[in-house]
């Protein structure tokens, strides 16, 4: 996988041009992920926040805290790109 590849999947995401409206605070984050309802790239944009520890905004559909959550509770997923995006990678 190159580069071009991994960076590829921003191009289609559904919230394309929205990045300030995705960086809300606090209760406002919960509106913004219904941005993410429907986005064909979701599980890319997830893996990439999970992978790379983002800290801010909603990636995926998931706010800051619900992200920190799932990665205190899987400490065993070393890549969560092969986790999520598995049936991307095999086409």
């Amino acid at each position: 996988m190159t580069i071009l590849d991994t960076e590829d999947w921003t191009l289609s995401a559904k919230c394309r041009g929205m990045q300030d409206q995705l960086f809300p605070d606090g209760a406002d984050q919960k509106r913004a992920r219904t941005v993410c309802l429907g986005c064909s790239v979701r599980s890319e944009c997830l893996a990439e926040a999970l992978d790379n520890r983002i800290e801010w905004g909603v990636w995926g559909g998931m706010t800051e805290r619900e992200r920190r959550q799932l990665l205190r509770q899987r400490t065993d997923i070393d890549s969560w790109h092969r986790v999520l995006c598995a049936d991307q990678a095999r086409r």
